[in-house]
């Protein structure tokens, strides 16, 4: 298990991540989702609250030039299931499992993006908390090495997840042209403190010049309730 802290720390482009873990006093379920930018398209847009979810938004509407991989709700909620993924397979991960598919089986219709030369992958998470129980599940869908005629799949799920540890899962590596994909499984994590002081060390640690929005979410894994804190460098 690695500092989170530092891991965002020493990055300076992750791109876009996520984190699902469980708070260290084992009572909440945590997930954390932050999107960064390089462009002026990128940087110009905010997270605002849609139904038990969020979508993001332009922050200069007049700005906006390409909304197409930018514009999005990035968490949506569906019954016990909260889905976090870094573009509109949210959606798509949503209809699949409301229709009887599975997590892995919705995506089978997705793949990376397609931003040629960087390819970016789709990363997706799902928090199931049902009956004080609690499990998740991570996906990545990536370019085989830059190469976009061949998608590899990766889906990893965790039961019963460790008080204060969590995984991290973001889509590049670091910055460059173009840009890396990440690698590997994700990243084992601490998960400390409250949702507040949480939510302030993610945001502080991400890169200053490079950081645009942040969500996080402490989901009582008893009851259900959850609360949720939404940071936006365009404020």
């Amino acid at each position: 298990m690695v500092s989170l802290q530092q891991e965002l720390a020493s990055n300076s482009y992750p791109g876009r991540g996520i984190v699902i873990g469980k708070s260290n006093d084992g009572k909440y379920a945590v997930t954390a989702y932050f999107i960064m930018g390089r462009s002026s398209n990128s940087r110009n847009r905010v997270f605002v609250t849609e139904g038990e979810g969020i979508r993001t938004q332009a922050f200069d509407p007049s700005k906006l030039e390409d909304p197409s991989l930018i514009i999005y709700a990035p968490v949506r909620v569906l019954g016990y299931d909260t889905i976090v993924t870094n573009g509109d397979q949210t959606d798509t991960i949503y209809d699949g499992m409301a229709s009887g598919e599975t997590f892995e089986q919705s995506l089978r219709c997705r793949e990376f993006e397609p931003d040629g030369p960087n390819y970016t992958p789709r990363i997706s998470g799902l928090m199931h908390i049902e009956g004080g129980k609690y499990d998740f599940a991570m996906s990545i869908l990536k370019s085989d090495d830059g190469d976009p005629d061949c998608c590899n799949r990766y889906t990893f799920t965790y039961d019963n997840p460790k008080a204060g540890e969590g995984r991290f899962i973001h889509t590049y590596i670091g910055d460059g042209n173009p840009l890396p994909s990440f690698a590997g499984e994700p990243t084992k994590v601490d998960v400390n403190g409250d949702i507040d002081a949480f939510t302030e060390m993610v945001w502080n640690a991400l890169n200053e010049d490079n950081k645009v929005s942040l969500f996080v979410r402490f989901i009582d894994i008893a009851t259900g309730k959850y609360e949720t804190r939404i940071v936006n460098k365009n404020a």
